[in-house]
């Protein structure tokens, strides 16, 4: 038989890296396996792979649409799976469980497994990372604890102490040895993040304190928590955020950083007074979360060719509009990603700064300091610049300076809250900005909606029925091309059963053009502009949305949704 040894050199590793490590491995008492992964000196689907073939195992590169056996969600406590990568994938006919694990050399958590289940297991390789996001998975529609938590809180714990422990940056999945009321916190944003939500809220109520999370746009009421630990839970969050925990009685605004596992997560926390005590809102800025492209954000071929072309300009205002949490940042992001950095000075002036752009200088504004959209932006100037971006257009002054950057030979991208390409327009002279100066300055708008995306574990075609067909016809589908069948999410365990999993944008794109510069200069309103633009080919929102309905990816409701101010 091959030694393991031969296996790895014939994958690999030099000779003398393979002696390095097991020394190392003699000294430390550390698995080679483990040695060899933190000196990079093999990838880990290499090496699993390596011991598969030595071992006899089975080797699994994709965990993806593996159904975990309820029996273990119920049995298992997340901190056992999470602490040893262990996760079963399947049970055979002979009653044997598959079980995925990353550390082939460990076998007494298998043994523990084995024990607790009291089954026999098998062993199945896959990586890390696999394992990893299919136990999240699978817990994710778990209480994770809450209810235990809970009731570990009691009324004569001495909540101000337990309050104001806190590290640096919190991991929220570390929960052993902790203060009970610490421990319910932590657990809440365990389960805020493993559900993908953007927002939680903490919103008091006469008998009780409710939880909710924002997922993919939409709020959803959790758990209910007592209301003799709301006080606590308000002073732990407060002393997370650096709040006053003695003031009651104003808003106030704090920062976080809070970690899951390796990755660090921002958190803005909110609280404003209320009837039935304080409400807080903290929402959740992932770090490690993907950084998207341009060929990811739900584009058409051609509105991707229209914005790509725009990135060369060396001059000129692009900007992006729409509501609070319409993605505007992402696809600021997506379009700045594809700059070369290399060949030009980028820098950003954002609040807060949300992923972290290579080869990008990005400011976070601080408005304590003086260091506001408008005072940095003017100090970019001064930086050699080529493209900057500013977060968001607020006020006369940032447009002034922004306006002057671009007429003066760089290209500028920012944000505006407005509902549609055209009103961005009378939005800014409304600010007091010269129509002569919008018209010369501003190139491109985009403007956006996120809507949610059909859930790719349920969705099914189904025969257009009456109450379907009046919706369709409201979004201005032609019936006749949808060939009698809308695509419908029934709602499964994967997307809480609302049919929706994830969540795309419909743009408006919209090139200044010589016709749309002479509209501006004439004062032309809003309303006359898009119909003008519309006849010269622009695509509306709702445009955009159908073609969204057509190819399967949303419904006619989601369309509705976000739309109804759209004028088609």
């Amino acid at each position: 038989m091959v030694s393991i040894g031969d296996l790895l050199i014939d994958a690999g590793v030099a000779r003398n890296q393979l002696d390095e490590c097991r020394g190392l491995a003699s000294t430390s008492g550390e698995s080679i396996d483990r040695i060899l992964l933190q000196r990079e000196y093999l990838d880990e689907p290499t090496l699993l792979q390596v011991y598969a073939k030595h071992l006899g195992y089975e080797y699994r590169e994709s965990l993806e649409g593996m159904r975990v056996p309820g029996d273990f969600v119920d049995q298992i406590p997340i901190q056992f799976a999470r602490n040893y990568n262990l996760v079963p994938i399947e049970i055979t006919e002979d009653n044997v469980v598959k079980v995925a694990t990353c550390t082939p050399l460990d076998p007494h958590p298998m043994d523990d497994l084995s024990a607790l289940l009291g089954v026999e297991v098998d062993a199945v390789l896959a990586p890390r990372l696999e394992i990893t996001g299919l136990i999240g998975r699978a817990y994710r529609h778990k209480a994770d604890g809450i209810d235990e938590a809970l009731d570990a809180v009691s009324e004569d714990d001495d909540i101000g102490s337990m309050a104001a422990e806190i590290d640096e940056a919190e991991d929220v999945l570390n929960v052993s040895n902790k203060a009970p009321i610490i421990k319910l916190v932590n657990t809440v944003l365990f389960q805020a993040l493993k559900m993908r939500a953007s927002d939680v809220h903490f919103q008091p109520y006469a008998d009780r304190m409710q939880v909710r999370f924002r997922i993919d746009g939409i709020l959803y009421d959790m758990d209910s928590i007592p209301r003799r630990v709301q006080d606590a839970i308000i002073s732990r969050v407060k002393v997370m955020g650096k709040m006053d925990i003695a003031e009651r009685r104003l808003p106030q605004d704090g920062r976080a950083t809070i970690r899951l596992g390796d990755g660090e997560v921002d958190v803005r926390i909110s609280s404003i007074p209320t009837s039935d005590g304080e409400r807080i809102v903290m929402r959740l800025l992932d770090k490690t979360s993907k950084l998207y492209t341009l060929d990811e954000i739900g584009l058409t071929a051609e509105n991707q060719k229209t914005i790509s072309s725009y990135l060369d300009y060396n001059h000129g205002i692009i900007l992006v509009t729409g509501p609070t949490g319409s993605g505007k940042t992402t696809t600021l992001y997506a379009s700045m990603s594809q700059i070369d950095t290399s060949q030009k000075n980028v820098l950003t002036i954002e609040d807060p700064v949300e992923y972290a752009l290579g080869g990008v200088s990005q400011v976070q504004v601080n408005t304590k300091k003086g260091l506001t959209f408008a005072t940095g932006l003017r100090s970019f100037l001064r930086q050699d610049p080529d493209v900057m971006m500013v977060g968001e257009i607020r006020d006369l002054e940032t447009a002034e300076v922004a306006i002057r950057a671009a007429l003066t030979g760089h290209l500028v991208f920012s944000t505006v809250h407005t509902n549609d390409a055209t009103s961005t327009i009378t939005r800014m002279v409304d600010q007091g900005v010269e129509p002569y100066l919008v018209s010369s300055s501003i190139v491109l708008i985009i403007a956006q909606r996120l809507v949610r995306t059909n859930c790719k574990h349920c969705t099914i075609r189904v025969p257009i029925t009456d109450e379907w067909r009046v919706k369709l016809e409201k979004v201005g589908m032609d019936l006749d091309q949808m060939k009698g069948e809308v695509a419908v999410g029934q709602g499964c365990e994967e997307c809480f059963h609302s049919g929706y999993s994830g969540r795309t944008a419909i743009y408006e794109i919209m090139p200044v053009d010589e016709e749309l510069r002479t509209q501006i200069m004439e004062g032309t309103s809003a309303t006359v502009m898009k119909r003008s633009a519309v006849q010269r080919g622009l695509i509306t929102l709702r445009e955009d949305g159908r073609h969204k309905i057509l190819d399967g990816a949303t419904t006619a409701d989601e369309v509705l949704r976000v739309t109804q101010l759209d004028m088609d």
